[in-house]
């Protein structure tokens, strides 16, 4: 009889443990989307920006270019 009450107890500290981490992991993510919610990543630049990109060309056979381009190179 003692070793199902141990047995239950064990049982008891595994899911106040589980709980209370679910609890901590929940709240931190609360915490994390709060932080950056106000962060505005699409804002135009400031100070001395440089345009990193340049709009192709229309070729006839662009498609095909940028087809080939990501299979070799992933991207």
């Amino acid at each position: 009889m003692k070793r199902y009450f141990r047995a239950g107890f064990d049982m008891m500290k595994v899911f106040i443990v589980f709980t209370g981490f679910t609890i901590l992991f929940y709240y931190a993510i609360i915490w994390i989307n709060l932080e950056y919610q106000d962060y505005h990543r699409y804002d135009q630049p400031e100070g001395s920006a440089l345009r990193v990109t340049k709009m192709a060309e229309n070729e006839p056979d662009q498609w095909l270019n940028r087809l080939i381009f990501f299979y070799t190179d992933g991207e």
